[in-house]
C-alpha cells in the first residue's frame, strides 16, 4: 500500500489555489512517453458530489491493462472544504481521490481522470494536478471540449482532431466508436499526447468512454448513494433527541 498524502498547506481560498496551480504547473512533464499500452495497470478516477449536503465521493478502480480485468476498487467519502471556482475544482477533488489512492494494496500504473490534464486555461487540470502530486503518469479523457474548439473528426474509429485554444492544441478530439461523438484526451503528467490517445483507444474496446473511468463512475456514484442515504437515515434520529 502506498500512501499518498495531502499536502499540509492545501489552500481554501482561490487566490492561493491560483499561486500554487502558478507552481505546480511548471513540474508537469510532458515529454515522456509513459506505459506502454496494454502493459502494467491502468486506473481510473472519477469524482461524484451530493452539493446539498457538501459531500464528495471518489472512486479508483484498478485495471489489468492487457485484460481490462478489475484487480482493485476503493473509494472515499469526505466533505467539500474548497468552494466553486471554475478552473480550480482539483482544489475541491484531490483530498477525497487520493485517499481513495492511499486504499489501493495494488501499484495503480497509469491514471485515468475523467476530465483535463493540459486542456484547461491554466494548463493544469485535475489530472496534471493529480499526477504532479502523486508522481504517477496521467492523462485526462474528458466528455466535452470544456472552452476549447475542434473540428469534428472523420468518423471512422482512431480519427482525431486537435483540441484548440486558439492556435494552440491543448488536447485532441478522438473517435472512439465509429460516428459517435469524440471524447477529449489530453496529456496529464508523464504521457505524452499521441500515447495518451494510444491508451484511451486501448480502453474503449466497446464503449465510447475509457472501461477504467466507465467503471470508476458507477462506483463513485454508488459510494456517494450509500453516504447520503445514511445521512438520511441519521438525521430524524438526531432530531428526536
Amino acid at each position: 500500500m502506498i500512501s499518498y498524502s495531502l499536502p499540509s498547506d492545501w489552500p481554501t481560498d482561490e487566490r492561493t489555489a491560483r499561486a500554487v496551480q502558478d507552481d505546480l504547473r511548471t513540474r508537469v512533464v510532458l515529454d515522456d512517453t509513459g506505459p506502454a499500452p496494454g502493459t502494467g495497470h491502468v486506473t481510473g478516477v472519477d469524482v461524484a458530489y451530493d452539493d446539498e449536503r457538501d459531500v464528495v465521493a471518489a472512486a479508483v478502480v484498478v485495471l489489468d491493462a492487457a485484460t481490462l480485468d478489475v484487480v482493485e476498487e476503493s473509494t472515499a467519502v469526505g466533505t467539500v472544504t474548497f468552494p466553486y471556482v471554475p478552473g480550480l475544482l482539483a482544489f475541491r477533488e484531490i483530498p477525497t481521490v487520493l485517499a481513495a489512492l492511499s486504499r489501493l494494496d495494488a501499484d495503480p500504473g497509469l491514471v485515468v481522470c475523467d476530465g483535463y490534464g493540459i486542456a484547461h486555461p491554466r494548463r493544469f487540470g485535475l489530472a496534471s494536478h493529480l499526477g504532479v502530486l502523486t508522481g504517477l503518469a496521467t492523462i485526462g479523457v474528458a466528455k466535452n471540449p470544456f472552452t476549447f474548439s475542434y473540428e469534428a473528426p472523420n468518423a471512422p474509429r482512431g480519427s482525431s482532431s486537435p483540441l484548440l485554444d486558439g492556435a494552440e492544441e491543448v488536447g485532441r478530439a478522438l473517435r472512439t466508436r465509429e460516428g459517435v461523438k469524440p471524447v477529449f484526451v489530453s496529456a496529464g503528467h508523464r504521457v505524452d499526447l499521441p500515447r495518451a490517445c494510444e491508451h484511451t483507444l486501448r480502453l474503449t474496446p466497446r464503449y465510447r468512454l475509457p472501461e477504467s473511468t466507465r467503471r470508476a463512475d458507477a462506483l463513485c456514484r454508488a459510494a456517494l448513494r450509500e453516504a447520503t442515504e445514511a445521512t438520511e437515515a441519521a438525521e430524524p434520529s438526531r432530531e428526536g433527541r
